[in-house]
């Protein structure tokens, strides 16, 4: 596993091998993180090492020289520990719920069917149904994520797998989902049947009283005492779902995927520098360069190729309807079955800067919203969102992303508001599908927050009696679900329990934090602007 070099003082350092690498911090002061070195390459006779820094996001991941190490500290790769024996059986795994069925299951079988020869298999006493078993997802790397909010510019794509019918078997890992935290994975369990919990806020249908005090911006709002509710907030759904799901699970990562294959990416007057892997064909992720036709996203190899591709693509904005414009700023419509280039092209862009999502080439289950900023050369992306045609989950959104250029400008929260637009036109409440990356999160969060306070400052006494909503009445004015709305007010702290039902505080610092907020949002989304008829894609015959 480790040699010593030939010169006997020094180590070689091998792939797995773990040690301080020397990198800038956001002050731009010197730290020494620990990091796993992932690849090992040689150029122009100097060593190159492909260092990953743990608990950090992997877009930070870099190639690093041998100056930048720190030799003294070096961990070795340790051996893989064998699999815990059972029953004096090498290599059996510990139980899971769904192998003691199995087995139940096996049981059943063979005292039913086998001959006996001397010893029978007990019979067990219970009657066991039998039930469809999902198959258990490996588990998920411990997946590095940004300080402990969760999401400022949304990024979200299509990662990759080559079949063109895969998103059948999408979803293994909806089972049991993994979230990160402070830079380590956690494992959630799905919720047994007939276990309850007590929630930790109110049901959605109560009616929510607020109440004035003498300072004109702060205010409370009284919930009556939660009943016990069935826990299913964490969004587990019982069973792997059949549509085009994107959330990627972890099941397929190796030592390729895990590093950047793209060294930068030239879109228009755009040069990007990618965060993750992307597959893009193989023989392009040797080039210093990769060039993309801002209009129609089609990817070439050099300068000359995509000049000579410019004279002949006529397109000025992406293909699609254009169904929203106000000022510069557009939004199209594509339909992945109708466009399928474009719609490959933009996951393999997108793919570039999401982590958490899985690229299908199949587009056909997915709407793809493009924004755009108009110039006097056409319309250049800006960033996108897709949905399923389809959702069984209210997933209005399944993927998005603002492209690094126009990262912090507000043009998230606009994605986001418009997706909740289009909920509103087709009459539902939507939540993004999770997981959600760490920029993801923080938008959404950010986004929620603003929109939920927003209308509770906006709430007018009525006949001189303190205003009431609920918080159905909030999911339905929003097309928030409801499930967001109760975890939003969660994340603020702003729910508090006193004499026998919980109460709803809007403190001075938090409606003062929210208007200087509201104060940065300079572009909005106008319903007025928005040219959207909904369609029904249950009918087949539409795709």
């Amino acid at each position: 596993m480790t040699k010593m070099a030939d010169s006997g003082s020094s180590v070689e350092i091998v792939e797995g091998c773990r040690l301080p690498v020397l990198r800038k911090n956001q002050e731009h002061e010197d730290e020494w993180p620990l990091a796993e070195i992932l690849s090992v390459k040689e150029v122009s006779g100097r060593k190159l090492y492909y260092v990953h820094y743990i608990d950090f996001n992997k877009r930070l991941d870099e190639w690093v020289t041998a100056d930048r190490l720190d030799m003294k500290k070096l961990q070795f790769p340790k051996k893989e520990a064998k699999t815990p024996t059972k029953n004096g059986l090498p290599g059996s795994r510990p139980s899971s719920p769904e192998r003691e069925v199995r087995k139940s299951l096996d049981l059943n079988l063979q005292s039913a069917t086998a001959p006996s020869r001397g010893k029978t298999l007990p019979t067990p006493k219970r009657k066991v149904e039998p039930v469809p078993l999902v198959p258990q997802a490996p588990p998920a790397p411990p997946v590095p994520s940004l300080p402990t909010s969760t999401e400022a510019s949304p990024a979200a794509v299509y990662p990759a797998a080559r079949e063109t019918n895969t998103f059948k078997t999408r979803e293994d890992h909806d089972q049991i989902s993994s979230l990160t935290t402070n830079g380590t994975a956690r494992r959630l369990i799905p919720s047994q049947p007939g276990r309850k919990r007590k929630a930790n806020c109110g049901p959605t249908d109560e009616m929510i009283k607020v109440l004035q005090y003498n300072k004109p911006q702060s205010a409370s709002v009284f919930l009556p005492p939660p009943e016990d509710s069935q826990d299913s907030s964490d969004g587990i759904p019982s069973a792997p779902r059949m549509t085009g799901s994107l959330v990627s699970d972890r099941s397929h990562d190796d030592i390729v995927t895990r590093m950047k294959n793209i060294e930068c990416i030239e879109l228009g007057r755009h040069r990007l520098k990618p965060w993750y892997f992307s597959p893009y064909p193989q023989e392009l992720t040797s080039l210093p360069i990769l060039y993309l036709c801002e209009f129609c996203l089609k990817y070439l190899k050099s300068l000359k190729c995509l000049q000579r591709h410019l004279t002949k693509c006529n397109l000025r904005h992406p293909p699609g309807n254009e169904i929203y414009r106000k000022g510069t700023i557009s939004f199209f419509e594509i339909d992945g079955r109708k466009n399928k280039n474009y719609s490959q092209n933009l996951c393999l862009l997108a793919k570039c800067f999401l982590d958490h999502k899985t690229l299908y080439y199949d587009t056909d289950p997915f709407l793809f919203y493009v924004m755009t900023e108009y110039d006097s050369k056409g319309f250049h992306i800006v960033g996108y969102f897709s949905k399923e045609k389809e959702s069984t989950e209210d997933y209005n959104v399944a993927c998005i992303l603002t492209l690094p250029p126009y990262q912090r400008r507000g043009y998230g929260k606009l994605l986001i508001e418009f997706s909740y637009e289009l909920s509103k036109v087709e009459g539902k409440t939507g939540t993004p599908e999770k997981p959600l990356s760490d920029l993801g999160l923080l938008s959404y969060r950010s986004y929620w927050s603003q929109t939920i306070l927003e209308i509770l400052m906006d709430l007018k006494p009525d006949n001189g009696e303190r205003p009431q909503i609920t918080i159905n009445e909030i999911s339905e004015i929003t097309s928030v679900k409801k499930e967001d709305v109760i975890s939003t007010l969660q994340y603020l702290n702003l729910i508090n329990y006193y004499k026998g039902q919980y109460i709803l505080t809007l403190s001075e610092d938090i409606v003062d934090g929210h208007e200087r907020a509201m104060q940065k949002r300079h572009t909005r989304i106008d319903p007025k602007c928005l040219h959207f008829t909904p369609k029904d894609w249950s009918k087949r015959g539409k795709w």
